[in-house]
């Protein structure tokens, strides 16, 4: 407990948001961690000898202690280069137990008292610190600063932002001079000065927004409970058939909630107490689905998605219920992504935030304009987060290049400080970050927590010591329930206190998380009974102690000053300041949102660029297609047909808004949380946005199209063209926008637009004609804009068009026809007139006119206003993901008996790997339970080979030249001994790994690997494991399947599968997951968690029994710390039985490092800087550099964060010795090579293993592979339903649509239309179905590509057949229900069993025709967005061409010649058509026939009979004496129109065929291209292959 004289703690009574009187690091400095002995007042608790060993180093070093002993100022000295600059570092911890160690070296400035003569002028402010507070351990007295450039008052502004720039602690073991005590407060003051300008207290003091901030956070008996099952059962096809019964006996035996399939509610976070005072951070801990996120998340007022929230959280003084509704700006949430928008800028990000949030004149300093407050808080804030030298950089992400992962980071921090928000909550914020860009960091959000004097809440997986060191308290959550709330100091003792022993080197942060695991956790002497071992016993022993009494009246205190600050906020508060939602009222913010919008289209030009050059190529197409159209007869269909290619093709084209809607979303709800805009403002700013840019598309292509098609060529017609094509693709990009606003997920949104894409492509009155429509589809016509754009379009091109009747539309025709006695066969044709009117022709044809041409603008401003609304609505309602725990999901009948159970009664299953753990802890604690597992490691393939590599370079083309990655490498990696690869960010150890396990295909690799001596056989990559970073796996196969999968590939073929099943049991029992060996392993949240994803990656390596050895890719990346120990735990195990085990690590814990063996130290530029064993305590390896000339390393300093240091990795101003020069010159290095030189000579005169002696590729046969891949493919399928439901739904749909639409077709001219458009409509189903099939294939090829390939376990063949077989018995299913839906209520009523059967089997035909197209474009595509995109393209060109959107007669001759024929749609159609209207009488309707008056003498039959017997048709006599034409009497004749004859229909079915094949011959050929042998056939092409292969044949002749 504190003493009366503690220094005084940030209090609340200064201006609120103000800086404390006492800054928040200068006191926690002095009041937990004092320099000046043990006497100190307010001495934390720290062990004296911590206190010793401060005290020493400070006198050792001669340092002259500043007051606060919180500065020195990172500036890094070299003799000979007095300005060097050090940006780079990395902090060590001091543990309550060190002994004497080095100065304490920190970031942190503090406010002091300057000394005389140094004046500050009165109206600057007070400010506390910005910067880290805690300390690190270095030698290094500071330098001298350059006098130069100073100041009067010392240092130019440049100075000061140059150390505000650096973020990166100092590195230990560098030598440098000294900075006095005077020089440093006038950097301090100086500094002081700047950040006044945007923290001070004489801005805060002008701004209401300060004065009525809520500060501090309370929480009192904060329970969450959220539905969750923990547990349940892989979902099946047969679901779909036994989903009822299964319904009807869960409702007899559970009731309603049971029947619902509700699962059970779950406490998530259990009574949590605490506070976060104003310039505190709270670190939290806890394994993955502990309740870390959930806590942080109701912290900071996210409460979506929860069943109940209890318990009382508080926000200085106010309820979360207020703060929500009137205050929702000052909480915030930062999720562990780093969401912004990848084109933009970082100073376009930055600006955007700073402009939707800065306050208005009553809250800036006076005279200080909008934009002068943006530009100088940039400035600031981009200098103190060191992202000045990004600002032009894009944000980036996996696809457009940006800044790097800590940059992102600093931006995420920078737009949370721009809010400036009073409660910040992070989650897991450093995942993917090295350490030094972790603690860089932290280091910045600390700064931030103590100059806007925030409550800050940090939740870390892996927390280092120095991390840990940045923080004022801990939570230590377990199960939802709180084990520690408290300080930080005092943390280690009250668990030492319980029990524990905290053993030498681990860190604070992985002892508090050790102490729940039976594996990790030590016991002290006598303690063995006495520790709590389950949660609630942990709780309880909490909540008992002193620490949770001190939680409490911190509490007290902080409730009582909260009153006074909300009487002070009351008396502040003005009728503006009444709600802090939004900064900017709702105009501006549109302002805002669409300057903002405008930036990120246009900073992603390569794409917008790449959409216009598609069209335009693609207007080129439609435009030739219809190129040059007459203004007769012959060009009245076509004509229609252009109109409503580019009404469809425009309005498709917004499709794409649906994908970008759900990418952009969570950038939304991030931006809402931060209280930038309303969502509402930027769905306007995206339709603003889209006019111009949309103008643009329609410009390109209607120029395009209109002029190369001859339609009416006059100003106001084609403008009014230009009107509707912009106004209705407008609607349309709104229309799919608010599709995607209002549906919760991408799957969903696509079915719906599945659906409406059908009703705007049907109803718009092409395909059929209105009054042709079945009154229960008719009103769809009312609520289409496309058909109201259709209208417009025909009635704007035919109103006055004069069309000239031509043959063979003139009827009759010959020598004794004259033009009184001849009439039109087109509808609206007057008796004896040759020319028809075209208002006559779309009023008789469509039922259009003009006069609607502008209601009909109306009509579709109305419907875009109604969608843009509509978006407005979803985008406001919009939610953000339901957070829950992780589901491990069990093959049905394989869930342990427990976990069935408890999925029965709907109860929380108890997790099984901590049953099983805890069934009898304390023998696993005592470690005599570890005669199974040994047993089971002993059972494991040993290894007996040795491998080395020498010499090994590696060389990889860059820009014009070359670059070498790896530098005359050489090493060995032998059984029993587990070998760490270890050095910075991009120092080569992956590419090293990869080079030795033979995985490289790019550049060029020089060296000798050898197996026992000799040359690696064939099967080396079969007979290695090589563990993935990227635990990729099948997601629906378990873990049994997993293991059994690679074992019966991978291991010898001699070897009975009996035996293999058998070995991978054993392989489970040492993986300890015998209870979830039945547990498919899923995706990220659904499954299996990430420790037991990298459990099943290494499990299913060593299924393959490797003879050789064993590499692994930081398998300890992304776990907790707990995780990471339990997986470095096991390799440790592995390697005491045998294998040979290389493992790349990236900067380990002490504690991790230890169950190291031998380490391989690599330096930037690929060279090994150390090769040897480590030693007991690292001994080996420390001794090394020591002898070389690196500092001395302390006891309690990790060594592998030392070994890093020493030799500058990762620090660009590096200056020491070259380690690989010192490490090629030592005489380790000579001994070493000359053991690698002896290992080979003596393994070469072994006896050969059976390993060396296979010289099998794969240990399999093809016929094998195939099988089991084809039956894993099966079973993927099987346990997918989504997949075949979506594609079996879409069958349906668009089955039973396309039947109602065209239902019980007569035998009228326009029936047979409707015949082939209904055919037509079967042919346009398959995109949708191609675009569903696409990402299963190219989800198996990443599999296959990124593991599989790699490892031999099956050829590129067995893939293929995989991914092909498994589709087709499935599609053919689907299409024998499609046909079911379709033939026999519209075109096939009536038709005989042949005809029925030809379509049947052709329509069979053409499902596997898709599948083999789409899976052809997928398998030369990278990604599913690029294989999505090529479909519309590919698919354009097949049924463009095909005779049905442009008759066959009507076609271009340059296309008629070629392209017609190459078209499989054209023999598809014509097979379809032929038999669908064979031997169909024709009965014209009335409004038909051509009428014409017989000439006199003759009757209509004679008259007409030789045209009748060339053309066909029939003629009757009508009224008045009038005869009626039919223009045909039989379907044949229809069809002959079309270039459709009954008697090809076999031809065509054999030329399908062959088209089907060539798709699959194109799926095999283009895999067998993309998955690498392109790349090396090209190889061997090029020439400075060919020259390196001619220097190597050189080199050899002369060796």
């Amino acid at each position: 407990m504190a003493s009366p004289n503690d220094p005084e703690r940030p209090r609340l009574e200064d201006t609120p948001g103000a800086w404390p009187s006492t800054s928040a690091n200068s006191f926690r400095q002095q009041y937990l961690a004092p320099v000046d002995g043990p006497d100190s007042a307010g001495a934390s608790q720290s062990s004296p000898d911590t206190r010793n060993a401060l005290q020493t180093a400070n006198n050792e070093s001669g340092v002259v202690d500043l007051p606060s002993a919180s500065n020195t100022l990172d500036y890094i000295s070299n003799p000979e280069e007095s300005t060097q600059v050090s940006s780079q570092g990395s902090t060590a911890a001091v543990s309550p137990a060190d002994p004497p160690t080095t100065t304490v070296e920190t970031l942190a400035f503090t406010k002091e008292v300057p000394e005389k003569g140094i004046e500050e002028p009165e109206t600057d402010d007070e400010i506390g610190t910005f910067a880290p507070i805690k300390t690190n351990a270095s030698k290094n007295p500071v330098k001298q600063l350059d006098s130069r450039s100073r100041t009067a008052s010392g240092l130019t502004e440049d100075d000061i932002m140059r150390t505000l720039s650096r973020r990166r602690t100092n590195q230990s073991g560098r030598q440098g001079s000294h900075v006095t005590e005077v020089e440093a407060e006038e950097e301090q003051a100086e500094i002081e000065k700047l950040m006044s300008r945007m923290f001070g207290k004489n801005r805060q003091a002008n701004s209401e927004d300060e004065k009525t901030r809520h500060v501090g956070l309370i929480f009192r008996n904060l329970t969450v409970k959220g539905m969750g099952l923990g547990a349940a059962l892989q979902p099946t096809l047969s679901d779909i058939f036994l989903g009822v019964p299964r319904f009807f006996k869960a409702l007899i035996g559970g009731g309603p909630r049971k029947a619902a399939g509700k699962p059970p509610v779950r406490t998530i976070i259990n009574d949590f107490t605490g506070c976060v005072k104003p310039g505190e951070m709270l670190l939290v801990l806890g394994r993955p689905g502990s309740g870390c996120s959930t806590f942080l998340k109701v912290l900071a007022n996210q409460r979506f998605g929860y069943e109940n929230i209890a318990g009382d959280v508080t926000y200085g003084g106010v309820d979360a219920k207020t703060m929500g509704k009137h205050y929702r700006g000052e909480v915030l949430y930062n999720p562990e992504d780093d969401l912004h928008y990848a084109t933009l800028s970082v100073k376009n990000t930055l600006k955007f935030a700073l402009k939707t949030r800065t306050p208005d004149k009553a809250s800036r300093n006076e005279g200080e304009s909008r934009s002068q407050y943006v530009n100088e808080f940039l400035r600031v804030v981009s200098k103190l987060f060191w992202i000045e030298h990004t600002m032009n950089t894009k944000v980036g992400d996996e696809f457009v290049r940006g800044v790097s992962g800590g940059e992102k980071k600093r931006v995420s921090i920078a737009e949370a400080m721009i809010t400036k928000a009073s409660t910040q909550c992070w989650d897991n914020s450093t995942r993917g970050l090295d350490a030094s860009t972790a603690l860089e960091y932290v280091q910045s959000l600390r700064s931030l927590t103590n100059m806007a004097h925030i409550s800050t809440a940090i939740a870390l997986y892996q927390a280092g010591e120095s991390l840990y060191d940045l923080f004022d308290k801990v939570v230590l959550i377990e199960e939802g329930r709180c084990l520690y709330y408290g300080s930080t100091d005092e943390a280690a003792a009250h668990f030492e206190s319980l029990g524990f022993k905290r053993p030498p080197r681990w860190t604070t942060a992985d002892f508090l998380t050790s102490v729940t695991d039976p594996h990790e956790r030590q016991i002290r002497e006598g303690f063995q009974n006495r520790i709590p071992r389950s949660t609630e016993e942990f709780e309880a022993a909490y909540k008992n102690s002193d620490v949770f009494q001190r939680n409490l009246s911190d509490i007290q205190s902080l409730e009582q000053e909260a009153e006074i600050k909300r009487q002070e906020r009351l008396e502040a508060k003005t009728k503006v300041i009444k709600e802090r939602n939004y900064t900017l009222p709702f105009y501006k913010q549109i302002t805002a949102c669409t300057h903002r919008q405008f930036l990120v289209m246009f900073g992603d030009q390569l794409s917008l660029g790449g959409k216009w050059g598609g069209i335009l190529f693609q207007a080129l197409i439609v435009g030739s297609l219809f190129y040059n159209m007459p203004p007769t007869a012959a060009g009245v269909f076509t004509r229609g047909g252009v109109m409503f290619f580019m009404l469809l093709f425009n309005a498709l084209l917004a499709l794409a808004e649906l994908t970008s809607a759900f990418s952009s979303r969570p950038i939304l709800l991030k931006h809402k949380s931060f209280s930038f805009y309303r969502p509402a403002a930027y769905a306007i700013a995206q339709t603003v946005v889209d006019a111009p840019l949309v103008l643009v598309q329609v410009l390109i292509f209607d120029i395009v199209v209109y002029f190369m098609s001859n339609l009416s060529r006059t100003p106001s017609q084609f403008f009014i063209s230009l009107l509707f094509l912009w106004i209705l693709t407008m609607n349309m990009y709104s229309f799919f926008r608010a599709i995607g606003a209002l549906c919760r997920s991408l799957d969903v949104a696509t079915r719906i637009t599945g659906v409406a894409i059908q009703v705007l492509i049907v109803y718009t009155g092409y395909l059929i004609p209105p009054q042709k429509m079945h009154p229960w589809f008719k009103w769809l016509i009312y609520i289409n804009p496309v058909q109201y754009g259709f209208e417009s379009l025909m009635a704007n091109e035919f109103y006055n068009l004069e069309i000239q009747c031509v043959p063979p539309y003139l009827v009759p025709q010959g020598p004794a026809a004259s033009p009184e006695y001849q009439s039109c066969t087109i509808q609206g044709s007057q008796p004896g007139q040759l020319t028809v009117n075209g208002a006559d022709y779309i009023q008789t044809a469509f039922t259009y006119t003009r006069a609607h041409l502008w209601r009909n603008f109306g009509i579709i401003a109305g419907f875009w206003l109604f969608f843009v609304f509509l978006t407005m609505f979803g985008m406001e309602t919009q939610k953000p993901n339901v957070g829950g725990g992780a589901v491990t999901i069990f093959k049905r009948g394989q869930a342990p008996k427990s976990v069935a159970k408890a999925m029965e009664s709907s109860t929380i299953p108890e997790d099984e790997e901590k049953k099983a753990v805890s069934n009898d802890t304390k023998v696993l604690e005592d470690e005599s339970s570890g005669s199974d597992v040994v047993e089971g490691v002993k059972s494991v393939a040993k290894n007996e080979s040795v491998f080395t590599y020498t010499n090994v370079n590696y060389t990889i083309p860059y820009e014009k030249g070359e670059r070498k990655l790896l530098s005359d490498v050489q090493g060995f990696v032998r059984p029993g001994k587990l070998t760490a690869l270890m050095g910075a960010s991009g120092a080569g150890k992956t590419t090293l790994l990869n080079t030795l396990a033979q995985r490289i295909n790019f550049g060029v690799i020089t060296g000798d690997f050898l197996v026992d001596g000799r040359p690696l056989p064939k099967s080396f990559q079969r007979a290695t494991g090589f563990a993935e970073q990227m635990d990729v796996h099948e997601s629906t196969a378990t873990i049994r399947e997993a293991l059994r999968f690679s074992a019966l590939l991978r291991q010898p073929k001699e070897v009975s599968v009996e035996e293999k099943y058998e070995y991978c049991e054993r392989i489970i029992d040492l993986l300890e997951m015998r209870n979830i060996a039945g547990a498919t392993i899923g995706k990220i949240g659904e499954g299996l968690n990430q420790e037991q994803r990298k459990r099943v990656t290494i499990g299913v390596e060593l299924a393959s029994k490797p003879e050789l050895l064993m590499f692994l890719d930081e398998p300890t990346s992304g776990l907790d710390s707990g995780a990471a120990f339990n997986i470095i735990r096991f390799l440790r195990k592995l390697a005491d039985s045998g294998q040979a085990l290389l493992v790349t690590i990236h900067q380990p814990s002490s504690v991790l490092f230890e169950h190291f063996d031998e380490l391989i130290l690599l330096k930037s530029g690929g060279r090994v800087v150390y090769h040897g064993e480590l030693g007991k305590d690292s001994r080996r390896l420390i001794e090394y550099f020591e002898r070389n000339g690196a500092p001395t390393c302390p006891p309690r300093i990790n060594p592998a964060e030392y070994m890093l240091e020493a030799i500058g990795a990762g620090n660009p101003d590096y200056v020491g010795k070259d380690w690989g020069d010192v490490w090629a010159s030592s005489p380790e290095h000579a001994a070493r090579t000359e053991e690698i030189q002896s290992m080979i000579s003596s393994r070469r005169s072994a006896p050969n293993s059976k390993t060396i002696e296979d010289d099998r590729e794969y240990a399999m046969p093809l016929s094998t592979q195939v099988m089991t891949v084809v039956k894993r493919s099966f079973i993927n399928y099987w346990r997918t339903p989504d997949y075949m439901v979506g594609k079996f739904m879409l069958h349906i749909v668009t089955g039973l649509f396309n039947t109602f639409t065209f239902y019980h077709i007569g035998n009228s001219q326009i029936d047979m239309q409707s015949r082939l458009f209904s055919i037509f409509m079967t042919l346009t189903i398959s995109p949708p179905l191609i675009q569903q099939l696409q990402p299963k294939f190219l989800e198996f090829r990443s599999l296959y590509k990124s593991r599989e390939a790699n490892s031999k376990i099956y050829s590129w063949v067995a893939f293929t057949t995989g991914a092909v077989l498994v589709e087709l018995p499935y599609s053919i299913l689907a299409g024998t229900i499609y046909f079911q839906c379709w033939w026999w209520g519209a075109v096939g009523r009536g038709a005989t069993k042949f005809e029925s059967a030809y379509t049947w089997m052709l329509l069979m035909l053409f499902e596997i025709y898709y599948v083999g197209f789409g899976q052809a474009i997928a398998s030369f595509s990278p990604n599913e967005l690029l294989a999505s995109l090529l479909v519309p393209i590919f698919f354009l060109f097949v049924v463009s061409f095909c005779g049905v959107v442009v008759p066959f007669p009507a076609l271009p001759t340059f296309w008629q010649a070629w392209m017609y024929y190459l078209s499989p749609f054209t023999y598809l159609l014509e097979g379809f058509l032929a038999v669908a209207v064979h031997n169909r009488p024709v009965i014209c309707a009335d409004n038909e026939f051509a009428r014409f008056p017989p000439p006199p003498g003759q009757t209509c039959q004679s008259y007409t009979a030789p045209f009748i017997a060339q053309a066909g048709g029939y003629v009757q006599d009508g009224s008045n004496g009038l005869c009626e034409f039919c223009q045909y009497a039989t379907g044949d004749e229809f069809a002959r129109g079309f270039n459709v004859f009954y008697s090809n229909i076999w031809r065509d079915y054999g030329i399908f065929w062959a088209f089907c094949v060539f798709n699959f011959i194109m799926v095999f050929l283009c895999t067998w291209l993309y998955l690498g042998d392109f790349k090396s056939i090209m190889k061997k092409l090029s020439p400075a292959e060919r020259k390196q292969r001619k220097a190597a044949m050189v080199g050899n002749e002369k060796a």
